[in-house]
């Protein structure tokens, strides 16, 4: 009886130990992002996607699509009401733009703030750069993707593309998401960041 209890042990052991995976990434970003979605208190995933997931598909990690970009502040625009993927409709303004080249060509993206957003404590100099580009719809989410920013002290900004993320709605349709400007449509690939998710 002692063995059996002790066997039972045993494997309770073992298959605690093999439930604690660790987390997939090649970057600490892949790794933050992956470590989010698999825990049930932040992810965005539905239940069952969530029980299934081992890790997000990302490109791979490509420094070509870090990129320094010259920054200019664009003060005087007007706030608008950013599309969403539901009728919600967040008051966002057209913070700057950021001019950059990327494997030989010249690229401008609009750069915004949400300005609900920015009254949130270590949100305040959050900024929000939504893009689309050729990947789209291929090997990456069709609706764009995104990239977190922060208000650069001086007239440049990295722009760091292996960071770029889907919007929540690519995994859970219950979110409302931005629809990224069409003004911010790269005529490119942009083989870096998080591809397409497959649901389950």
């Amino acid at each position: 009886m002692k063995n059996i209890i002790t066997i039972f042990l045993l494997v309770s052991i073992v298959s605690c130990g093999q439930e604690k995976r660790p987390v997939l990434g090649e970057t600490e970003f892949q790794k933050e992002l992956n470590a989010e979605y698999k825990d049930a208190t932040t992810s965005p995933l539905k239940d069952k996607d969530r029980k299934a997931f081992k890790g997000l598909d990302f490109f791979k990690f490509d420094s070509t699509y870090m990129v320094t970009a010259s920054f200019k502040r664009t003060p005087n625009e007007k706030v608008f009401k950013m599309k969403t993927t539901t009728d919600r409709k967040p008051e966002y303004v057209k913070y700057g733009e950021l001019n950059f080249n990327l494997k030989g060509k010249d690229y401008t993206l609009n750069i915004y703030q949400n300005l609900g957003l920015i009254e949130t404590e270590g949100y305040e100099d959050y900024l929000f750069l939504p893009f689309l580009d050729e990947t789209n719809g291929l090997e990456s989410y069709g609706g764009g993707r995104y990239i977190d920013a922060r208000i650069p002290e001086g007239d440049t900004m990295i722009i760091d593309f292996n960071k770029a993320y889907n919007p929540y709605c690519a995994y859970n349709d219950k979110y409302s998401c931005p629809i990224v400007p069409r003004k911010n449509y790269l005529k490119t690939r942009v083989e870096a960041g998080v591809k397409a998710f497959e649901k389950h």
